[in-house]
């Protein structure tokens, strides 16, 4: 990963916000997919903004996008692009979306953007420098104590019976002060130390891989409900913790 990799990104960032601002609480369609998920033209269109420059200027690398699919599957370096994060907050008019976008080495995630393009907020995160917030550094929160901790999550639907039994078992041992909604707002929160914890299910890879770097690079940490690093390859699971120390507490927390 290179500084014209970290250039790139925030090229792309630009792309899709240069799409989605003036579409915000405005005129446009929208459908479901397979899976039920809503999805709008602006989604669409921030993506393929994106997925031009690719296209054009990194041609060897793969392409994984929520929209469009997979380019150059077995690339070792894939752009992982996620235009709306938040589509149903977007499309209620509520600026707590976001642009995702990351770079995988080999599976690993190296770099992520989160770009709030109506609020202007931009987290940044890349291996081997810290997290910033629109160029200024962004830290985690300390927080000593699982009973102390401010807990979010982006909805309850989103979870199995059984998930849920493990969130509620976990919510019920912080300070109950749950933060519902706000999909990947959430981990810019807590990577600016406003959030202690993020407890999610049936995220895919588009949802995770650019807040990896972010969280870490702000000196917090991600892991799947097993405790494992989050890569390609992870089940869905995530908890983003902006105190480290407090991964034992939450595993045992949820069960």
């Amino acid at each position: 990963m290179t500084e014209k990799d970290f250039t790139l990104a925030n090229r792309l960032a630009d792309a899709a916000g240069a799409v989605i601002r003036p579409a915000f609480r405005g005129d446009w369609s929208h459908e479901r997919k397979a899976d039920a998920s809503p999805v709008t033209e602006i989604d669409q269109s921030a993506e393929a903004a994106m997925r031009a420059i690719l296209e054009a200027e990194r041609s060897d690398d793969g392409i994984i996008g929520e929209e469009y699919g997979t380019r150059n599957e077995g690339a070792g370096r894939q752009w992982v692009l996620d235009p709306i994060d938040g589509t149903v907050s977007f499309m209620a008019g509520r600026p707590i979306f976001g642009t995702l976008l990351a770079l995988l080495q080999d599976g690993w995630p190296v770099l992520g953007i989160i770009d709030q393009p109506i609020a202007g907020e931009r987290w940044a995160g890349r291996i081997g420098h810290g997290t910033t917030l629109n160029g200024l550094p962004a830290k985690v929160r300390s927080c000593k104590e699982l009973s102390q901790a401010t807990l979010a999550s982006t909805g309850p639907q989103y979870f199995s019976d059984a998930e849920a039994g493990a969130f509620m078992s976990l919510a019920a041992q912080t300070s109950q002060q749950v933060i519902w909604g706000g999909d990947c707002y959430n981990y810019g929160l807590l990577a600016s130390g406003h959030v202690d914890i993020v407890c999610e299910a049936g995220l895919k890879l588009h949802d995770y891989a650019a807040l990896v770097p972010i969280v870490e690079g702000a000196g917090g940490m991600m892991a799947d409900w097993q405790g494992n690093p989050l890569d390609a390859e992870s089940d869905g699971t995530v908890i983003a913790l902006g105190e480290p120390a407090r991964l034992e507490d939450v595993l045992e927390a949820m069960g």
